[in-house]
């Protein structure tokens, strides 16, 4: 979770490595190459102020002054977001998403594979109602690979970029991610959200393969091939964490 700022003058550096404001305490973190101020709010809520060599510490503070609310929220959705979510039940009539819908679990005597959807249902074999998570999340990312590997491909040529490819797995609490070699990640959860949600994902992991930091010219990226992102990211950071998976 990161906000970024272009520093509007060049006032002289200071040496402080931290910055405290009420009850927020910033690790300021400076590079050469950085041309905005950014906050980042760890996993663990760590704070993290990146800002170019240049900037002073008042601009500093200034900065997270002014950003305070927006960081008051993000620890507020982390809390949300780490708090004990009950473990789905593999029972009849359970419920369980699928891009953005919920089908209703049934369990069934005989069929050739352990876990299906058809006519709008689950069906789960009884005989595998013991392992029924690990079957539900390699069904969910197999269908999370082709689904999103399909997105990457309608978005590429728009967006101008070749990723190497999509790879689908467990990220911890992020959505999606640009690693090396221009490789495109995403949770597997992606597909339980609704498509035109998931698909906001894709075209803001594609725009990382340009810029990897959400500076002003990232944003114009996502918009240009998205003009509605900005309800799209909007919804996702509202209800993302309720999303729930298996």
């Amino acid at each position: 979770m990161k906000t970024s700022h272009q520093p509007a003058d060049c006032t002289p550096i200071s040496a402080e490595t931290s910055i405290e404001l009420d009850d927020l305490q910033f690790e300021i973190r400076r590079s050469a190459k950085r041309r905005t101020m950014e906050i980042t709010v760890e996993r663990t809520g760590e704070l993290i102020l990146s800002a170019p060599l240049q900037v002073g510490i008042d601009k500093l503070r200034e900065f997270v002054t002014e950003k305070r609310f927006w960081v008051y929220t993000k620890l507020a959705q982390k809390d949300r977001l780490q708090r004990q979510v009950p473990r789905k039940e593999f029972v009849a009539g359970e419920g369980f998403l699928f891009l953005g819908r919920t089908h209703r679990l049934k369990l069934v005597e005989a069929q050739e594979a352990p876990l299906k959807l058809m006519n709008g249902r689950f069906a789960l074999h009884h005989d595998a109602q013991a392992g029924a998570r690990d079957h539900f999340i390699r069904w969910y990312s197999e269908r999370a690979r082709i689904w999103l590997s399909g997105r990457v491909a309608d978005y590429q040529s728009r967006m101008e970029v070749e990723p190497a490819g999509v790879k689908v797995q467990d990220l911890g609490y992020r959505w999606g991610s640009c690693g090396k070699g221009d490789w495109l990640y995403f949770h597997w959860k992606t597909i339980l959200l609704p498509a035109r949600i998931a698909e906001y994902v894709v075209v803001h992991e594609i725009a990382h393969l340009h810029e990897p930091h959400h500076t002003p010219a990232f944003w114009q990226r996502v918009e240009r091939a998205m003009p509605d992102y900005l309800q799209r990211k909007d919804w996702l950071a509202e209800h993302g964490i309720d999303v729930e998976g298996v």
